[in-house]
């Protein structure tokens, strides 16, 4: 009787009980705390009054996504298209989540048996007593296997902590993304208000000049002192002082878009040089409810995908206070010939578990599960802490965009008083009614007001943008991070 047959079943029999008895392992729980999302007790309202100055706290948010097209701006829609498609900081995150991704793909691969094959080939010659020797020649190949059984679920934990890390890279991209379309809009804001700033010195400094010149004029004709002649140039002068300030904060907020849009200075230039009005405030925003905005907001979402990455990395310490199983497999064959590498006798097979445990290290694997319940909780004050730090923002942004319109109203009616008292002193000095002092004092209020006006209003602007970045807004919820798979070494406009 051939009994190979049978002790070929056997062995299949012990082999496929042992298999099935590590999968069954392989499905316990695994170690370590399971990760529960914290539950944010986020306050019902805002702490800040929204019944004035055109904000609406139970409206649509679905403008959110691209806030910037509500300020009906078409050249800073331009911009900011083009700083995302461009923006060295934005790729750079881009390419972090491509990282993380790969880093996932390796932490994965440790889930299913790895395999290595080899060949080798050695000649030995042996020489004794100066007569010839023997020349041996050995061919060899062989197929190696290994599969960690991750009984204890360490691999596993290692693979959430992967998963996490991958999606806070993903809200890492959504942070730059919302930052820098704010950046873009707030340096935006600078360029058009300093040249509205600038237009007014402009103005006013023809205003001061004929001032000047009439005073020339009647200190020639004997009706006014050399004083009024030197306060007036005085006047002059200071004003077209300010100008060169002026004139460097509008280059550097142009070059800072430049940056912004991956490019050289002056490279924004051609899209801002003409001189325009601020973008368009709407009547209402949409503010939602503070739970809406921690929902939304990606440093949020960062800090808890963070809070989950090390929450699983407990695990994959704890992990280490197992023995871990491990089935090896190996399939070879031996030969005196390369020929011989090609018949059944010649082969080797080997199978079977391999179990380790490391029974003493002093302490090191509790220590380390200790750090890393030590950095959970640092990770959990984060995101308590992001979360407050995020609710405060955006109560300073409504509280200022609020307060800004207000002092844009009064600067407004201001205006117009400071106005008609400038042209009611020039008028009555002409007519020696009153002295020169009188109409200085009209003038540089005059100016001071204008000037005071237009940077009220492009804070305004300034404040909303804030609102809105603070908001979370700047990037679609449903839409993933668009990946560049190919690196480019120049900038596109």
């Amino acid at each position: 009787m051939n009994w190979r047959p049978m002790m070929n079943i056997k062995n299949t029999i012990k082999y496929g009980a042992v298999l099935i008895t590590m999968f069954v392992l392989a499905g316990c729980a695994s170690v370590g705390p399971d990760y529960i999302k914290p539950d944010t007790k986020a306050p019902a309202v805002w702490n800040t009054g929204t019944s004035q100055g055109g904000t609406q706290p139970n409206a649509s948010q679905d403008n959110l996504a691209s806030w910037w097209t509500n300020l009906n701006d078409p050249v800073l829609v331009n911009l900011i298209d083009a700083a995302i498609g461009n923006n060295k900081d934005l790729k750079k995150a881009q390419s972090r989540i491509r990282e993380a991704r790969a880093a996932r793909g390796v932490a994965e691969s440790r889930l299913y048996p790895s395999a290595n094959g080899s060949g080798s080939y050695n000649l030995a010659r042996t020489e004794k007593n100066s007569e010839t020797g023997t020349t041996r020649e050995l061919f060899a190949a062989g197929l190696d296997a290994g599969w960690e059984i991750d009984i204890f679920g360490g691999v596993r934990r290692a693979n959430e902590t992967a998963q996490a890390t991958y999606e806070a890279s993903q809200e890492d991209y959504r942070m730059v993304h919302v930052s820098l379309a704010a950046e873009v809009a707030l340096n935006y804001v600078d360029v058009r208000t300093l040249q509205d700033r600038l237009a007014i010195v402009e103005d006013d400094l023809k205003l001061l000049t004929e001032t000047y010149e009439l005073t020339v004029y009647r200190q020639k004709a004997g009706l006014v002192t050399q004083l009024d002649v030197d306060r007036a140039k005085t006047n002059m002068e200071a004003t077209r002082a300010s100008i060169p300030t002026l004139k460097t904060r509008l280059a550097a907020a142009k070059n800072r878009i430049s940056a912004l849009m991956g490019g050289y200075p002056g490279f924004a230039d051609p899209k801002v040089a003409a001189p325009q009005g601020l973008p368009a405030v709407p009547v209402e925003i949409a503010l939602g409810v503070p739970a809406e905005t921690l929902r939304r907001r990606p440093d949020v979402r960062n800090a808890e995908r963070q809070l989950a990455a090390q929450t699983a990395r407990i695990g994959v310490a704890t992990a280490d206070l197992y023995p871990k199983l491990t089935l090896n497999g190996a399939i070879g064959i031996d030969a005196s010939s390369f020929a011989g590498l090609f018949t059944g006798n010649n082969r080797i097979f080997d199978i079977g578990p391999r179990f380790t445990w490391n029974i003493f290290n002093a302490g090191a694997v509790r220590s380390n599960i200790e750090i890393q319940n030590a950095r959970q909780e640092q990770a959990y004050l984060a995101y308590e802490n992001t979360i407050i730090l995020a609710l405060e923002e955006a109560e300073n942004a409504i509280t200022a965009y609020i307060n800004e319109q207000k002092r844009m109203q009064s600067l407004n009616e201001a205006l117009t008083s400071a106005t008609d008292s400038t042209n009611l002193a020039l008028s009555q000095y002409k007519s020696g009614l009153i002295d020169f002092q009188a109409v200085l004092d009209a003038q540089r209020t005059l100016l001071s007001v204008k000037d005071n006006l237009s940077t009220s209003k492009g804070a305004v602007v300034a404040d909303l943008v804030r609102l809105y970045k603070a908001l979370g807004g700047g990037w679609t919820p449903d839409a993933a991070p668009v990946l560049q798979t190919e690196n480019t070494n120049k900038t596109k406009g």
